[in-house]
């Protein structure tokens, strides 16, 4: 017998007084059994980095050819694709030619390696490339529960997201 997704909740609150975005959000995602609290958590900050009504989780490890997150229009259109870890550098050429933006979240130790072996990204004007760092999400899994309500104040750059019991520090580079 096959083990299912354990389903988590979020809803999270977005101040981010540098672009002037605000918004509350009732998310549902799914940790599928292969995943870590670890990716689950930085698909939650994906989606707060690209926040909007239309932005989704997709069923990602369930199915290779999703993102971990999409945007689609009106007209079901792919707008954005978005990763997270280290994606296979077809794929992201793939959305690339199908996508408006492509963004993919990185996290982990292998992210210096992957960017070196994956250069044909570079060449990619419409893929911007994010990475988290170790202290960051170590910190953010002390947040993840099953129900979570989560806060993120963003001023001067500075990421803050806060739980019931603590709060972390997030820090972003910018590789492309």
């Amino acid at each position: 017998m096959a083990l299912k997704a354990t389903i988590y909740k979020a809803d999270l609150n977005i101040a981010n007084m540098d672009v002037h975005q605000y918004g509350d959000y009732q998310l549902t995602l799914a940790l599928h059994p292969s995943e870590t609290i670890e990716r689950l958590m930085v698909r939650l900050l994906a989606f707060a980095r690209f926040a909007d009504k239309a932005l989704e989780f997709t069923k990602d490890l369930f199915e290779t050819n999703e993102p971990a997150l999409w945007e689609k229009d009106l007209t079901g259109q792919l707008v954005k694709w978005i990763e997270v870890g280290n994606p296979d550098e077809d794929k992201v050429k793939k959305a690339s030619a199908r996508c408006k933006q492509v963004a993919i979240v990185t996290y982990g130790t292998a992210v210096d390696e992957w960017y070196k072996r994956n250069s044909k990204l570079k060449t990619l004007s419409n893929v911007e490339i994010w990475q988290l760092s170790a202290q960051s999400t170590e910190a953010v899994q002390a947040l993840c529960e099953r129900t979570m309500q989560l806060q993120l104040n963003v001023m001067d750059g500075e990421w803050t997201l806060i739980g019931d019991n603590a709060q972390a520090t997030i820090e972003w580079t910018q590789l492309q």
